[in-house]
């Protein structure tokens, strides 16, 4: 991930959640992407919690935004790895939340969101 400036992605990926902008969040996203959300798994749209695929991807999260007027995220850390990041963010809620992202070839290849555990 040379010239790869990890606070800047984080930005603009919250920035895309906060504009509602489901398509500039995928542009950075490979079409065979997984991503693994125990929400998908509580709201009954992946058994498993487990999304596979931009197509599926697209339909999850604009599911979530349509239920979710008032979605807004701050980023609150950022943590960089070998191809990957972990964007730690408070919700509107004030719930706190890690998003892992792993890349290959400057796309993301497999997704986690988590969620403290309690």
């Amino acid at each position: 991930m040379e010239n790869f400036d990890p606070i800047a992605f984080s930005r603009e990926w919250a920035s895309a959640w906060n504009r509602r902008d489901v398509e500039a969040v995928l542009e950075h996203f490979d079409d065979d992407a997984l991503f693994t959300s125990p929400v998908a798994r509580k709201i009954g749209f992946a058994e498993d919690g487990v999304v596979r695929g931009k197509a599926a991807l697209r339909r999850y999260w604009q599911s979530a935004l349509d239920n979710n007027p008032g979605l807004h995220f701050q980023v609150t850390a950022v943590f960089a790895g070998v191809d990957a990041i972990a964007i730690r963010f408070t919700t509107q809620e004030g719930t706190d939340r890690i998003e892992f992202l792993k890349f290959r070839d400057g796309l993301v290849i497999e997704g986690h969101g988590t969620f403290a555990a309690s």
